[in-house]
């Protein structure tokens, strides 16, 4: 692990999909408002990629952090999808942004690909490097290709010092664990799989743990599931409406959340960073308010009474 990268990332990271324009527009004013909240929140972890936004959300971090010291911030964006510009035709973004399509996704794991990638991520942020290079879900194109191609260019990024540390970027942690495996990754990006709701990805943090790999959790909303104190009816998890079975288990850890003073958006912030893997817990946001919820929630103390009660927790037994 890269510890002049990880010691500076901080317990709270801001995760750049919502100012790319996830499921719906915000004025370009809000987002970059947005970002900078994070950054008077003292948030100094700034994630993004092309695919949020066909580069919008890279377009937005970089026109608020290009004005701030260098050193005093830590970037990182994606790799894996290039983005090739096409004309828009008034079509918008199909793969859930509110964009024009002036762009498509081009999956690329070649040196050349990846290279062209990261130096047009440069261009959109305004800046000379980032500190972090992630391979984007590689098991949403070809994992074998992921591990046997694409890795391997992002090793020799790190080792020609064009980036100080590399990872991973993947909803599942059994793909992330394969490239663990395979690979001396600093970091891995975890989404959404080790949460308060679920925990399936606790062999691969044990594993991060033996390795020596951060893990950076993102997700910890679950898709908002665990987003507000009180989990409302059309609240969405994974991406979508949310089951019932999913509704009710998340309501009732939000009753054990309560019975100790605690609500379950903080509770849910808190949980991942208990885990020795866990190095950074970034979330997503669409305005200064929602970055200063999430920040006042960091900063709130959870007692270990209702650690311990958790771990004793089951759906059956609340």
């Amino acid at each position: 692990m890269s510890a002049a990268v990880t010691g500076k990332l901080g317990r709270l990271g801001f995760g750049g999909a919502g100012i790319g324009n996830l499921y719906s527009a915000i004025p370009d004013g809000e987002a970059l408002a947005t970002v900078l909240a994070a950054w008077d929140a003292g948030v100094r972890y700034f994630d993004t990629a092309p695919h949020y936004g066909l580069g919008l959300s890279e377009q937005r971090l970089g026109a608020v952090l290009r004005d701030k010291p260098r050193q005093d911030f830590v970037i990182s964006t994606k790799v894996g999808r290039r983005l090739e510009r096409q004309d828009a035709s008034g079509r918008k973004d199909p793969e859930g942004f509110a964009v024009p399509a002036d762009a498509v996704r081009r999956w690329d794991f070649s040196e050349r690909g990846i290279r062209q990638s990261l130096e047009d991520s440069l261009e959109r942020l305004g800046l000379d490097r980032v500190d972090i290079t992630y391979l984007h879900d590689p098991d949403a194109f070809d994992l074998d290709a992921g591990i046997r191609q694409a890795l391997p260019v992002l090793e020799r990024l790190r080792g020609e010092g064009l980036v100080d540390a590399i990872g991973v970027g993947t909803n599942s942690a059994e793909a992330a664990l394969a490239c663990v495996e395979a690979t001396d990754l600093d970091l891995v990006m975890l989404a959404g799989r080790y949460t308060l709701l679920e925990q399936p990805g606790v062999p691969l943090l044990e594993r991060c743990v033996a390795r020596g790999t951060g893990v950076v959790a993102v997700g910890a909303f679950n898709s908002g599931l665990l987003a507000r104190p009180d989990v409302p009816d059309d609240a969405h998890y994974n991406y979508g409406q949310a089951p019932r079975e999913v509704l009710d288990r998340a309501r009732a850890l939000a009753a054990l959340c309560r019975d100790f003073g605690v609500e379950l958006p903080t509770a849910a912030l808190h949980f991942p960073l208990r885990h020795p893997a866990v190095v950074n817990v970034t979330v997503g946001a669409r305005s200064a308010g929602q970055v200063a919820a999430n920040a006042e929630r960091m900063d709130t103390s959870v007692p270990e009474e209702l650690w311990a009660a958790v771990e004793r927790w089951t759906p059956e037994s609340p």
